[in-house]
Order: C-alpha cells, then sequence, then structure tokens
C-alpha cells in the first residue's frame, strides 16, 4: 500500500485483543470526519452492520468473524473450564449469537460464510475445554482477517494484468479498502498499481441512495493519490459515451453459480450500458462471495431498505411529497452475459462461468490440500 493510503487510512477492520473490542471506522462519517469505533457488545457489533458502519462484503465477512470470537469469549466467564459437549447450554447460547449477526444483513455471503467457518472451529473442539474453544476461536478470526488482505493483493495482481498505465476506469459503490480490511476488491488494482508507479483516472459514481462512491470510493481514491472525478449514477452513459472510460471494476457482495453477480444497486444498469458501448465490465470479489448453492441472480435475497434514505436522509427537508411512496432495494444483479471477467483470488474466469467458477474453486481447493 503507498505511503500516502497508509498514513490516511487504518485498517477498516481488526481485532484488538488488549480490550477484547472489534475495532472499525465507522463509514457513515466519511468523508468528513474519520472515527474509529472499539465494539464490544454483540447488539453494537449488529448495529454496526446493519447501519453500514462497516460495510462491504468481505469487511463484513471478518467484522462477523471477530463477533462471533467475542461472544464465545464472553459467554465463556465462568465455565472456562468446563468441556464444550454437544447440546451443552455454552452451545447453544453461541448458536444464538451466530444467528443473531447473521440476521443483521441477508444479502453478503460473506457474513454467512464468515460465521459459519467460525462455528466449524466450534463443532471441531466438541470434548475440548472451553477455554480453549475460545483460543481457537481468537486463531480463527485473526486467519480470515489476515486472509482477507492476501486475498486482495491477489485479485488485485490478477486485475491489474487488465488494464495499463494510464487506463480510465468507471467504478461503482464502493469496493476499496474501506470496503476490506485493506486494499480492496475493486479498487485493489488501482491501489496496487499505485505502489508500482502506475498512473491511472478513476470516475466513481456517487451511488445512490448511500452515497458510497461518492463519500468512500472518491474519499481513499483521493488519499493514494488518484485523479479522481464523481459523476452522478445517470451520468455514466454519457462518460462511455464519450469515449472516456477503459474498463469498469465493481465488487459483488454474492455471485451465483452461473456468474450472476450481485451487487450495490445499480450495477446492473452499468452493465447494460457497457455492453451497449462495448467497455469491458469486471467483477471483482472473493471465492468466498460465490455462492454454488445459489443458482441465479434470481435467487439471491435483496435486502430492502428504509425508503427515508431516498427521500430525507441527505436533505434539511424531505424532498419528495408527503403520500408518495419509495422503493429502495440495495442490490441488483448483472447477468452473466454481461460480464467480461469475474476475478476471484484464484485466478480469472471468463465464460462459461459455471464451469470457470467451478475450475477455480477446485484450484483453491488443492492448493490448500
Amino acid at each position: 500500500m503507498s505511503d500516502t493510503l497508509k498514513k490516511a487510512i487504518p485498517d477498516t477492520v481488526s481485532l484488538d485483543l488488549e480490550n477484547a473490542a472489534l475495532v472499525i471506522i465507522d463509514q457513515t462519517l466519511l468523508p468528513n470526519e474519520t472515527v474509529m469505533l472499539s465494539l464490544k457488545s454483540q447488539n453494537e457489533i449488529w448495529e454496526a452492520i446493519k447501519s453500514l458502519r462497516v460495510r462491504g462484503a468481505p469487511a463484513i465477512g471478518v467484522a462477523a468473524a471477530i463477533g462471533y470470537y467475542l461472544a464465545a469469549r464472553e459467554l465463556s466467564y465462568g465455565v472456562e473450564n468446563d468441556i464444550l459437549t454437544d447440546g451443552s447450554n455454552y452451545l447453544i447460547k453461541l448458536t444464538e449469537a451466530k444467528e443473531y449477526l447473521a440476521s443483521s444483513r441477508p444479502t453478503a455471503v460473506n457474513l454467512f460464510w464468515a460465521l459459519d467457518r467460525m462455528n466449524s472451529v466450534t463443532l471441531d473442539h466438541i470434548g475440548s475445554k472451553i477455554s480453549d474453544v475460545v483460543d481457537a476461536l481468537c486463531r480463527e478470526a485473526i486467519k480470515i482477517r489476515d486472509e482477507d488482505i492476501s486475498s486482495c493483493r491477489a485479485m488485485g495482481e490478477y486485475a491489474l494484468s487488465l488494464i495499463k498505465d494510464g487506463d480510465t476506469i468507471l467504478t461503482h459503490c464502493n469496493a476499496g479498502q474501506l470496503a476490506t480490511v485493506r486494499y480492496g476488491t475493486a479498487l485493489s488494482p488501482i491501489h496496487i498499481g499505485r505502489e508500482k508507479g502506475m498512473n491511472f483516472k478513476v470516475f466513481c459514481d456517487e451511488t445512490r441512495p448511500l452515497l458510497q462512491g461518492a463519500r468512500l470510493s472518491a474519499y481513499e481514491l483521493v488519499c493514494d493519490g488518484v485523479d479522481t472525478t464523481v459523476i452522478c449514477d445517470n451520468m455514466a452513459s454519457q462518460v462511455m459515451r464519450n469515449g472516456w472510460i477503459d474498463a469498469i471494476f465493481v465488487g459483488a457482495d454474492r455471485i451465483a453459480a452461473n456468474g450472476d453477480a450481485c451487487n450495490k444497486i445499480g450495477t446492473s444498469g452499468l452493465a447494460v450500458l457497457a455492453a451497449h458501448y462495448g467497455v469491458p465490465f469486471y467483477v471483482i470479489a472473493p471465492l468466498s462471495t460465490i455462492d454454488f448453492n445459489c443458482e441465479s441472480g434470481k435467487d439471491v435475497p435483496i435486502e430492502q431498505r428504509n425508503s427515508n434514505e431516498i427521500t430525507e436522509m441527505w436533505y434539511e427537508k424531505p424532498m419528495a411529497p408527503k403520500g408518495a411512496k419509495a422503493y429502495n432495494p440495495a442490490f441488483d444483479y448483472a447477468e452473466n452475459e454481461l460480464i467480461t471477467a469475474i476475478i476471484p483470488d484464484y485466478g480469472i474466469a471468463r465464460a462459461p462461468y459455471t464451469e470457470s467458477l467451478a475450475a477455480l474453486r477446485e484450484n483453491a481447493k488443492n492448493k490448500k490440500d
């Protein structure tokens, strides 16, 4: 990471072992304030995920893993020396904590992936002292965090091979460092390219209604010295028509087995425009984001958020008349036929995605074995 970015932005998610706390950047306050939150209780962590204080599929997964560990630690007080047994009160309460954290947001598969992985560690330690279970969960949470950093680095290197110095990239929402622990997914090739002395121009869709592009992507790109331009979402067609865009990089919250990529609302429209104007459309997301049990984008649950995010959130007074309804889905999906390539942390997948994504999963499994 460049010195400029490193000095400007601390890691998005971390574990404070000394104080037994999840430490995050409160992204609801960016770009005007950089405030670190130290969260200890399950209610605090649930609220932080739900309210988008921590957001982005990988960062949510890491935060959930740390939250699970902190729950296990808190529940262990007074029973540290007991043996973990199937059906024990400790296991029941820890399962309840897992399900509570899982209820914070329905779409990002990394949330469930991380919680299931932590739960597997717990179940692998049936018959062990509870204190040993807690220690194992601490190690696993740190491992998930460290893997996120190396995963983002790998995705960035693969994606960087698809662009060249001086290219102009269009991106949507925030799939940068602020959506992960470090580097990011869709913005990782930009940050890694900067490390190598490369220069890019980036157009950031503002990303209505929560403005993650204007507030977050532009913030971290400017911190890294990138030539950054914010545009309204409905200007994307114009900049492509002008011939200003060499490639589009977006992240994903869940990718179906067939390659349909579910991402922040507005991604589908960008994919359609990219196909019309002949601009390469790349989805960059870790292998853990691919839900091989989900056949297509039609099967992904789409989170419906409060209508006041559209009508009131950024305004001194409501900007829609009383009585008007608002439809506020948080996500849509780009159909696989509109996607030029999907870039996880194990290579570059191209159509047919049912085959290429499965091959990358097998490649990942073989490397781990």
